[in-house]
């Protein structure tokens, strides 16, 4: 009998553990990818991340309340008029740092409106694991310097 290469076992154990590590790596990337929609550190929108160009932007989808992030949680008086639907709260965020095709991007940047004063301000979005399988975006909004800003923490919302 003629010696083979070719071992049955050993192909279907090498496809099945390069569909693992695929399988594996997409779980870790859709786990990161702040794509998709969120609820807002108060409760009161949903916000639906999506590309805009070269970019990501957030835009409200969805309004379920009208509370303040200030302490006390009372009804929001909005500096801006302008109904929060259909508002773009997050733009311009660009992966930060080198792109590598093989992981996605760890964090972005961009700016963040607070529609609560009328004002922009510089920020940078993570997704993390950590505490919420499902995943938390973690937005640190700041002016200048980042280390005196302050961080948000949006949940993931499910899909339906």
């Amino acid at each position: 009998m003629p010696f083979s290469f070719h071992r049955p076992g050993r192909t279907l154990a090498a496809v099945l553990l390069l569909a693992t590590a695929f399988a594996a790596h997409a779980q870790s990337s859709e786990a990161t990818d702040p794509r998709g929609r969120w609820l807002t550190a108060n409760g009161n929108l949903e916000v639906e991340i999506a590309p805009c160009g070269t970019a990501l932007c957030g835009t409200v989808v969805k309004v379920l309340g009208n509370r303040s992030m200030a302490p006390g949680g009372s009804d929001m008086q909005p500096a801006d008029a302008r109904p929060a639907l259909g508002m773009t709260l997050l733009q311009d965020f660009k992966p930060v740092g080198a792109e590598n095709a093989l992981r996605p991007p760890a964090e972005w940047a961009g700016q963040i409106y607070n529609r609560e004063n009328g004002k922009t301000y510089s920020c940078n979005m993570s997704v993390s694991t950590a505490t919420h399988a499902g995943g938390e975006l973690l937005l640190h909004a700041y002016v200048g310097v980042p280390l005196f800003g302050k961080t948000q923490h949006w949940l993931r919302v499910a899909q339906n």
